[in-house]
């Protein structure tokens, strides 16, 4: 688990463990390493033994990393078996509670009133969350400074303190500070606007046309692990999402399960790695911000 205790990856990651905890008979321990941009955690995998045994929670945070951060001492697809997806959600742009904006056009107009002067919150370089706001920073021309965080409940944390002006969270972790009125919602980041925040207006209709971002999550083994493994972990997990409680609880929080065969998914993730290849590359984002 490449990532920080609290945020979307975390979870889910607890949620599948358990349930295949149940199936397979099998313990399975969360092991959270997280730091720079998931490179540390995600490395300790691909050295780990092919047994089936060591698996990696791994989001888009990862196909962007394959041209974020070329120098990295694994490649997503060389060093990893595709395992199976396991949901993606839209994320939702907020802002701290008292910062003097009501809409997304009141929080462009301040942005460039202010070039440099308000600043983002994430939970690291190549994070859907980092790479949400680049996107939106390019498509909407303005200039607001990233301050990345090793974990997205570092960076929740310090906007709900108001040590920042804004930033781009998934749904599910964030609709429950946007309901009591902690957070300001201005947008969410889909094509369609979200079923748990309805009035909400969509980023591309509030006014940055054709804007759309997602954060996934899926899991991955290390290379050359036996296909009868990766098989039978990709039919519990297809199992498991694809139950109907699972999709009402998770549609409840935002989130949408994933469900796909090993070969599919592959695909997904080479698709997934040209798509951020191109947006990096618009956006100008770096490692370093």
């Amino acid at each position: 688990m490449p990532f920080a205790p609290g945020g979307p990856a975390d979870i889910y990651a607890r949620f599948i463990g358990q349930r295949l905890q149940e199936t397979l008979g099998q313990t399975f321990v969360v092991d959270n390493r997280p730091g720079a941009g998931s490179i540390i955690g995600t490395d300790a995998v691909a050295k780990s033994a092919p047994d089936g045994y060591t698996l990696l929670l791994m989001s888009n945070t990862h196909t962007v990393n394959e041209s974020l951060i070329p120098n990295k001492p694994f490649q997503l697809l060389r060093d990893f078996e595709p395992v199976a997806p396991i949901n993606y959600s839209d994320l939702v742009l907020v802002t701290r509670a008292d910062l003097a904006v009501s809409s997304l056009g009141d929080l462009l107009r301040l942005a460039k009133a202010k070039p440099g002067g308000m600043s983002y919150a994430s939970s690291g370089p190549g994070t859907p969350y980092h790479m949400a706001g680049e996107l939106f920073k390019a498509m909407a021309g303005v200039d607001i400074v990233h301050v990345p965080y090793k974990g997205s409940s570092g960076a929740r944390t310090d906007l709900l303190g108001g040590q920042l002006e804004m930033m781009f969270d998934a749904i599910p972790t964030m609709v429950e500070h946007i309901r009591s009125g902690k957070v300001k919602a201005l947008g969410t980041s889909g094509k369609a606007r979200s079923a748990v925040l309805p009035d909400v207006p969509t980023i591309s209709e509030a006014g940055v046309p054709g804007y759309e971002a997602t954060i996934w999550l899926g899991l991955m083994a290390p290379k050359n692990t036996p296909a009868p493994i990766v098989a039978r972990l990709n039919a519990e997990i297809g199992r498991i999402v694809g139950q109907a409680e699972v999709q009402r609880a998770w549609g409840a929080q935002g989130a949408t399960p994933m469900r796909m065969g090993v070969e599919e998914f592959g695909r997904y993730l080479h698709d997934d790695i040209a798509k951020w290849a191109r947006i990096v590359k618009l956006s100008g984002a770096t490692s370093g911000q």
